[in-house]
């Protein structure tokens, strides 16, 4: 590597980092804690005894899990503006990623509560509890417990995933990316560097959850 390419690489460290920081990660965040709102949401109307919310939330999950994301982007930001819609990028792409995290966690969460033995529930049952008191305070802290592995992973794909929000004109990490190769004329290095960059977040979020299954394990062993 050159000294010209060595300097763009190094020029490009804090841009990169910022965006990261500042725009990718908060993004993530965002879109999950709403997204796992409406996959709680969501699982708990597929388990419903009702109809009608039971088939709102199978055709919810259907069109979002069997459409791409990048899709569903494209028609929240330029599509809906031709119904007199106009979104922010940011608020266009905290939907799209709510709700694709809502649809695919959904079915963790569901995955979940129906693995909770039945003898939970007559126990709870049988102590005066409601199905809304046994749900909150017996089900759904054991299925939370069951759930967090996997959910971990969705989260882990959504940092990810964010870098298509650059499509929609949203200038986080990878969009960041796109501006410096444009001026740098290097897309090879600052592609690389980009991918260092989501490589190392990711790296970091699975230590993270490698420590919490650690302990999670060690509780429910104790």
């Amino acid at each position: 590597m050159d000294d010209r390419k060595i300097q763009i690489f190094l020029d490009s460290l804090l841009p990169l980092l910022k965006a990261g920081v500042a725009f990718t990660i908060p993004l993530a965040l965002i879109s999950f804690v709403f997204g796992m709102i409406l996959a709680i949401l969501t699982a708990l109307a597929r388990l419903s005894p009702w109809v009608l919310p039971k088939l709102i939330a199978r055709f919810y999950v259907w069109v979002i899990r069997g459409t791409p994301l990048l899709v569903q982007l494209f028609i929240i930001f330029y599509g809906l503006p031709a119904v007199g819609i106009v979104l922010d990028p940011f608020i266009a792409a905290t939907i799209g990623f709510t709700l694709s995290v809502g649809a695919y966690s959904s079915e963790i969460v569901r995955a979940a509560i129906l693995s909770i033995h039945k003898g939970q529930w007559e126990a709870a049952f049988s102590v005066g509890m409601t199905r809304a008191q046994a749900l909150r305070r017996v089900i759904l802290p054991q299925a939370a417990r069951v759930s967090i592995p996997p959910l971990s992973n969705s989260f882990i794909s959504l940092v990810k995933d964010t870098s298509l929000a650059a499509t929609i004109t949203y200038t986080e990490m990878f969009r960041t990316a796109q501006q410096v190769a444009s001026t740098s004329y290097e897309p090879l290095l600052i592609y690389c560097e980009a991918g260092l960059f989501y490589l190392l977040f990711c790296s970091v979020l699975s230590a993270l959850q490698n420590y919490l299954e650690k302990r999670l394990s060690r509780y429910s062993a104790s």
